[in-house]
């Protein structure tokens, strides 16, 4: 019988995904879940001008999308103050990673990367055949210098680093992620996810110059947006950069729709100063629910709060379940030190009263586990 053949790659991957998603979950309980508070998709909302310009543009939807993105683009550029050119639209920045991976990386290259940091990139990496050389954090950050010393030993092609980070929601000041930029070995280069700017402290964003050769970075629709489910990424860069995704790219991958409810998106400037007041709002709330339980909460630069559960990771996943088995989807890091947190995203008030309901039931729950298994060793 005739056996497909895969490469030899394929076969070495697990088949697997980066992040169980919570229809996955619901499917699996049987139960949908009272707060969706744990992929950190934006609670509040869509512009209504976003919303509106996509229902109207549901009776063109026979025709493929506009594969450059030319309006788009267009607008991008003049919000950056820089051409089309340096701007390349995709599906999410999950989509313009594996691009970007694709274009660069060979079997057995180098990449660098934080051990527990977005793991959709490592995904990519690995589906190229690329070798990770992991970093752990420091202090609940994301180790720059570090990483780029690293990418200095193996030779790297890639280092990745996010800012504002995800999972712990830490950052670091533009100005010294410019200033490490002067280590950065010759012919690597720096993607830079800045996939939650939008929500972090003025200053956070790193003030490079857009054709600087030596970085690429990556924006997203999906957060403070709100437009996860249209799936629009953007990477800025340099433009010998930036146009050689034509090379690879899916050149009709963007829906039509996407594109128009992305660009009225752009538009509502005043839509997107409300969103993150209501965000900031809620890091509050999320910290004074956390204090109210004995817990302690890292500072956030987005749209979610990594709480620390105060023990290991067992505990902060015992937490975790239930949460979820209250109605709570809910994540957590899963790399120790950072996996004795859990990670909260910034919800509606509805979601957050149901959250400040279930941890103290999921909080006491663990405790009791914790002590009955540590009297069991005792014995």
């Amino acid at each position: 019988m005739t056996q497909t053949r895969f490469t030899k790659l394929a076969q070495s991957l697990p088949a697997t995904v980066p992040f169980v998603g919570p229809e996955a979950q619901e499917r699996l309980s049987g139960t949908a879940f009272v707060a969706r508070i744990g992929a950190n998709e934006n609670a509040f909302g869509p512009s209504p001008l976003a919303l509106k310009a996509m229902a109207e543009s549901l009776k063109d939807i026979w025709m493929y999308g506009e594969s450059e993105n030319h309006d788009l683009r267009a607008a991008l550029a003049a919000q950056h103050g820089c051409r089309p050119e340096n701007i390349m639209v995709g599906e999410g920045i999950d989509g313009l990673l594996g691009y970007l991976v694709r274009l660069l990386i060979e079997p057995g290259d180098a990449v660098v990367t934080s051990d527990g940091a977005y793991p959709t990139f490592n995904y990519h990496v690995a589906g190229f055949g690329g070798i990770l050389h992991k970093l752990p954090y420091r202090d609940d950050h994301e180790d720059l210098p570090a990483l780029l010393e690293k990418a200095r030993e193996t030779g790297a092609k890639l280092v990745y680093f996010a800012n504002p980070d995800n999972p712990m929601a830490t950052w670091s000041r533009g100005a010294d992620v410019l200033a490490a930029l002067e280590r950065l070995p010759e012919g690597c280069l720096l993607v830079l996810d800045e996939a939650y700017i939008e929500f972090a402290p003025e200053g956070t964003a790193a003030p490079v110059k857009i054709d600087d050769p030596r970085v690429i970075r990556m924006r997203t629709f999906s957060k403070a947006y709100g437009l996860a489910g249209a799936r629009v990424g953007y990477a800025l860069g340099a433009a010998p950069l930036i146009m050689a995704f034509n090379k690879i790219r899916n050149h009709f991958g963007m829906n039509r729709t996407s594109q128009i409810g992305a660009l009225a998106a752009l538009k509502d400037q005043d839509h997107l100063a409300r969103t993150v007041a209501k965000v900031r709002a809620a890091r509050q709330t999320i910290a004074e629910i956390a204090a109210a339980n004995g817990l302690t909460t890292l500072p956030s630069a987005a749209n979610f709060v990594a709480l620390d559960c105060g023990q290991n990771g067992g505990f902060a996943k015992a937490v975790l379940d239930g949460l979820i088995k209250r109605g709570l989807f809910v994540r957590m890091p899963f790399v120790a030190p950072q996996n004795r947190c859990i990670r909260v995203s910034c919800g509606t008030e509805a979601d957050l009263a149901a959250f400040a309901a279930a941890l103290p039931e999921a909080l006491s729950e663990a405790q009791s586990a914790a002590q009955s298994a540590g009297q069991s060793e005792a014995r």
